[in-house]
């Protein structure tokens, strides 16, 4: 396993992407196919749009690469499955803001994705962490590994914040 973004992630609108390719994010379009997975909208070619309980602000956020599938973490409130695949050699992690972003590594090829989150509903209440506040308790963790594509899953949802998601996606146009 190797650890490709470590600590803390500016958010706007509650939102951070990975890309390849391009730029451009569209709400509906992210979640186009995923019958009901929310929180990580793949239905664009190329790109991630990742939802977080924190409105605006720094969130706790870690970006794994794994040679196989990883051990599902039970401990994490949130979790979700769905399929990737870069179409550039360049993929990055972004900010909303695009002030800032890390570059992921990844190859073109087809990944799986595992998003997973913990007290959305905690950093969803506080809605918006200056710089100078203690960090939130709302956390999450991005996991890449090969694998063929596959439908879009929803392994573990507890919060409110995530179940509005799940049903956006359901039919995320309207």
């Amino acid at each position: 396993m190797k650890v490709l973004v470590s600590g803390e992630v500016h958010v706007d609108y509650g939102q951070v992407f990975v890309e390849s390719g391009g730029d451009e994010h569209d709400l509906h379009d992210a979640f186009t196919g995923q019958d009901g997975v929310g929180l990580c909208g793949g239905g664009t070619d190329g790109a991630l749009l990742l939802l977080t309980g924190l409105r605006i602000g720094g969130v706790g956020f870690t970006v794994e690469l794994h040679d196989s599938r990883p051990e599902l973490d039970e401990t994490w409130e949130e979790i979700v499955e769905i399929p990737f695949r870069p179409v550039s050699d360049e993929t990055k992690l972004r900010q909303w803001d695009g002030k800032s972003s890390w570059e992921l590594g990844l190859e073109e090829r087809d990944y799986r994705v595992r998003y997973s989150a913990t007290a959305m509903d905690a950093g969803n209440g506080r809605n918006v962490r200056e710089d100078d506040e203690p960090p939130t308790d709302d956390r999450y963790l991005l996991q890449f590994w090969p694998a063929p594509s596959e439908p879009a899953r929803l392994l573990k949802q507890t919060s409110v914040v995530a179940g509005n998601w799940h049903r956006f996606a359901t039919s995320p146009v309207g």
